[in-house]
Parts: C-alpha cells; structure tokens; sequence
C-alpha cells in the first residue's frame, strides 16, 4: 500500500534548523501582494509591510514558509510510510498559532510529525503538525498542515473529523477584492516554494488543470493580509491564530473577493473567486 498509516502516524519527519532577514519578510511580503495597489509606494500604512526598518511588521503566516524559504528544489514528500509523487498533491488545509510578534529577522528549529492520515475513499488526507523554537528553547509558534493526495485513499480507514466555520447569516463587516497579478505564483515560489504545478503549463495539464495554478499557501497569505488591513487596522501583532481550508483552485489575473465578520470566536472570514470558493473554515483570532 503507498501509504502506510501504522508507519506513518506518529513518525518525525524531521527537524530543520533555519533563519530569516528582514529581506526575506519583504519578499514574502510583496509574493502575497503587499504594495500591489495604486498609492501602496507612498502610503505610510502599506509600507509597514515593504520597507525595512523600524515600523517593519511580519505578517504572522511567514512562519509557515521560514522553515523552507531558501529551498530551491521542489518540496520533498518523502514522509515514512507514503509513498506518494507531486501530481498527486494539493494542499488541503493549513492552520498556524504564533506565541508573539513575529521578529524581522532571527533563527530557529522546527520539528515536526505527522499527526494523521484520514482515508477520504479515493484520497488521503495527510495531516502534519510542527513547533518552532528559538535557539533556546522558547517556542515561537506552531503549524498544523495537511495534503490531499489525490488516488491514495478507500484502505478503510478514519474518514476524519469536520470542523467547519459558520459564515454568519449577515452582511459582513468589511468586504474587499484583490485581483491575483499574472506572475503572482512565479514571483510566490521564490518563496521556497518551487512545485512546478504553479509555474509549469505542461506539468499543470499533467496534473488535470488548463494551466498552472496559485499556491494554496499564497491566497492563504494573501487573504491574512487584507483581513489585517481591513480588519484589525493593518496591526499584524493583533494576530494569535490564523485557520483556513483549501476549497478551491485560484489562477493568477482571477480576483479574490474576501467578506470578513467580527465575532466573539474571531474573525470569520469569506474568500471566493465569482461563485468559487477559495478558502474555507476560515478564521482569523486576535491576541488577547
């Protein structure tokens, strides 16, 4: 069987010991659309996010890609137990909690495991979770992922959990669009990112799409960031959590429309492409 849940669950899939500078935030930062609107060059709000120095802020979903930002080869799926290939693989969720601000540059380890493999009948849902630390112990933050491996499910195992996030039956508190840039995904995968779904024509056809598609992590950042700005007015600090499941494809030149509604539990927020959804079980919680 390509995947092996009794190898699998439970195993360390490694610790990667990384750093980041302010140079790789500022990337990360315009790969998800910082200072992509008219004005964004002189507005002393959207430069928080794209020019160094002491009012430079890290929107709290970086610490999902510092581990791998440098990385320049496609990312591995050499997990115990799954014997799996890139074709098969799109991400299916993501979810990240961080402790405090994220600093601007700085170093750390991440461990992570695999916490879960669902058995979806004609997919697997592969679930990881990972905690970074500061060199001295401290931790940072923690990221729970998980892959839909499309072809590798019906062994008879846990259909898995639901936990959906009720959009509330009201207009929304705050509503914006952003409208993905055509080199949004090449400029994304500078961000160690590199799976030739989202850059490659021909390897997107080979995986059943008509062309390359966006990363899932990048319509992640970038709806983090407009619900921030519009929101929690642009204060990534206000941020302590950040949830969101992949439900659908994005394309660059497509816009996102992303509604917001402030609730107890959080910020429950919207993001579709005209009557596609992008992101599902979505929500954002605020520090303190």
């Amino acid at each position: 069987m390509p995947i092996d849940p009794s190898v699998a669950i439970g195993a360390e899939t490694g610790t990667q010991e990384f750093s980041w500078k302010a140079s790789d935030v500022l990337l990360y930062h315009l790969a998800v659309g910082a200072g992509s609107r008219a004005g964004d060059n002189v507005s002393a709000d959207a430069l928080r996010w794209t020019l160094d120095g002491d009012r430079l802020q890290v929107l709290p979903s970086f610490g999902v890609v510092a581990p791998s930002f440098h990385e320049t080869n496609p990312p591995s799926l050499d997990l115990p137990g799954c014997d799996i290939n890139l074709a098969q693989v799109v991400h299916g969720a993501q979810e990240m909690r961080v402790i405090g601000p994220l600093p601007t540059s700085g170093s750390a380890r991440l461990t992570t495991r695999i916490t879960d493999i669902w058995d979806k009948g004609k997919a697997a849902v592969i679930w990881q979770e990972g905690v970074a630390t500061a060199p001295g112990g401290t931790e940072l933050w923690r990221v729970r992922s998980s892959i839909f491996v499309k072809g590798e499910g019906g062994w008879g195992g846990n259909r898995g959990e639901s936990t959906a996030v009720a959009v509330p039956d009201r207009s929304p508190d705050g509503s914006t669009t952003y409208t993905v840039t055509p080199q949004q995904a090449l400029l994304y995968r500078l961000c160690g990112d590199r799976n030739p779904l989202h850059a490659d024509p021909e390897f997107a056809k080979a995986a059943g799409f008509p062309a390359p598609i966006l990363h899932g992590r990048c319509t992640y950042g970038i709806v983090l960031r407009e619900v921030i700005d519009l929101m929690l007015g642009g204060d990534a600090h206000a941020v302590s959590g950040y949830a969101a499941r992949f439900a659908g494809v994005v394309f660059p030149g497509e816009t996102l429309s992303i509604d917001a509604w402030d609730e107890p539990e959080g910020i429950v927020v919207s993001a579709t492409v005209g009557d596609r959804p992008a992101l599902a079980g979505c929500l954002v919680t605020r520090r303190g």
